[in-house]
């Protein structure tokens, strides 16, 4: 580690015949003795075939010293120059690839930059964030239509075992947590209505409740977001793996569109199943909602089933599968975006993972929301 010596940093260039610059350090680089310029070695730098960093004659290290081999190989491999460390403590080399190896917190850089700024500032930038993530969007959902296309116009390339098996990644695998949670959801509407309608006298109508409720709206939103953090998440994940470990250069370099190869079947395959699990949600919803029917409110399941199908009507049910299949292709378009966009470190991993849950929700809120005011609007 660091020598006690304070003596002033110094810095100097040797170019060779062949263009290559020696950047050699003396002295001690330690903050007691003062930060050193470095202007003069990156314009060094920036003019070389190649870059080596001497410390042969360094004295003392500390921060300084790891913070010059930071920007001086920052500036090197930015402008695709070979770049290499001589005689340089171990130790400040393994600090530097550390502090490589860990991404900055943008976010926490970016809260740092934001303070002290004015209300009117910070508007402005969050205007500006919101209109780069949907330029962001649009284009991805741009490219995703040009894939479908190609695959529809036979130019297209994946393979169908993949589809294959994402048709049962996205349905039969999804099939348990839909169910359980589609069991609950009509346990909970049945629990609410009989409370209220218990006042009235009116407890059959339980069934018009749980049966409409999950039909029309409440299956195919909480199949969706069931779906957004098994599904989506997966995708993200999967696919930020991919990057971090170049799998997608290697795919583009072979000349394999990646949104062809891997973006489109997950999307294809969410999208289709996406109505199957709404169907099954609703079965599963109508019987847990029975059930609190038969065990609490003594009503027989004969006529707890007359009276749901006597409630739902086939436009409640259509909307809920097209629902379903919108809701879908929110959470592949949302997975298979954050995966693409994940930088290539293994935190970013699940980085994406997260903000695929969180846009896939927020979108699936939003075209509900949607949803309610066009049934409105139309009297449906």
């Amino acid at each position: 580690m660091p020598a006690e010596t304070t003596s002033p940093p110094g810095l100097g260039l040797t170019v060779d015949d062949d263009g290559g610059v020696r950047v050699e350090l003396s002295g001690s680089w330690t903050v007691a003795a003062g930060g050193a310029d470095l202007s003069e070695a990156l314009r060094g730098v920036g003019r070389a075939r190649a870059v080596v960093l001497d410390g042969s004659e360094l004295q003392g290290w500390d921060s300084i010293l790891v913070r010059a081999i930071l920007v001086l190989r920052a500036e090197a491999r930015e402008r695709d120059v070979p770049f290499q460390l001589r005689e340089i403590d171990p130790g400040a080399v393994r600090l530097a690839d550390l502090a490589e190896a860990v991404p900055d917190d943008e976010e926490a850089r970016r809260d740092r930059s934001d303070q002290g700024a004015d209300v009117l500032t910070k508007i402005g930038l969050a205007a500006a964030e919101v209109r780069s993530n949907l330029r962001s969007t649009s284009g991805f959902v741009g490219e995703l239509a040009l894939s479908a296309l190609r695959q529809l116009s036979g130019q297209g390339y994946y393979r169908g075992q993949d589809l294959l098996l994402m048709l049962r990644r996205t349905g039969v695998e999804a099939l348990g947590i839909t169910a359980l949670v589609a069991f609950l959801l009509g346990l909970i509407l049945a629990f609410i209505g009989a409370i209220q309608l218990a006042k009235f006298g009116a407890t059959i109508f339980v069934a018009d409740l749980v049966g409409v409720g999950m039909v029309r709206d409440m299956g195919a939103l909480m199949t969706g977001i069931v779906m957004s953090g098994r599904s989506g998440a997966a995708f993200a994940a999967e696919i930020g793996s991919m990057k971090s470990t170049n799998e997608i250069d290697a795919l583009e370099t072979n000349g394999i569109s990646p949104m062809d190869f891997l973006v489109l079947p997950r999307v294809i395959a969410i999208t289709a199943m996406m109505p199957f699990l709404t169907v099954f949600a609703d079965v599963v919803g109508v019987f847990g909602g029975g059930f609190v029917a038969w065990a609490m409110l003594d009503i027989q399941p004969t006529l707890y089933f007359q009276q749901t199908a006597g409630a739902v009507t086939l436009g409640h049910f259509f909307s809920g599968l097209v629902k379903g299949a919108v809701y879908g292709l929110l959470v592949g378009i949302a997975g298979c975006m954050r995966g693409l966009e994940a930088k290539e470190n293994s935190l970013a991993v699940g980085a994406a993972a997260t903000s695929a849950v969180v846009t896939a929700i927020v979108w699936i809120i939003a075209a509900c929301g949607l949803f309610q005011w066009v049934s409105y609007v139309l009297g449906i």
